[in-house]
């Protein structure tokens, strides 16, 4: 039986979103690499502690012990308070390829956080779905605990 390829439109994800939060840009990317990492947690249900390492090359992943867990990428780029770049497979066990950027800037009132998130590869059904529907959760998360720093 000769395989398929997927759909086009199944090969990329591109997702752009920002938020605005009332605090200042420092306060904003602390909480951001709190939200990403140790505070992570999925939008319909429980805790899911990642380990960020912020710094260049530093790995972004899931422990799970006993030298178990999952690799969800590497910094590309760090620019405090500026710029967190992440690159790698992320949440996908499939061999894809995934670029995400936090980029923040400071505005009247506070800070704007931009993300941009770009993914190329055999993409699984409903993932890119899944995934712009969880930048709202991420978002209102990391704007809570910054406006409350």
């Amino acid at each position: 039986m000769p395989a398929t390829a997927p759909a086009l439109d199944n090969l990329s994800v591109n997702i752009t979103q920002e938020v605005h939060v009332r605090s200042s840009i420092a306060a904003t990317f602390a909480a951001l690499l709190e939200e990403i990492g140790p505070e992570h947690q999925i939008p319909d249900g429980p805790s899911m502690p990642l380990t960020l390492e912020p710094w260049p090359g530093g790995r972004w992943f899931r422990d799970l012990g006993d030298d178990n867990g999952h690799f969800w990428g590497h910094v590309q780029a760090i620019k405090r308070p500026t710029l967190l770049e992440i690159t790698g497979p992320l949440m996908i066990s499939a061999p894809v390829v995934a670029n995400v950027q936090y980029r923040l800037k400071e505005v009247d009132g506070g800070t704007l956080v931009t993300l941009r998130h770009t993914m190329f590869g055999p993409i699984p059904e409903g993932y890119s779905e899944g995934m712009a529907q969880g930048v709202p959760h991420l978002f209102e998360r990391i704007r809570r605990r910054a406006e409350a720093a």
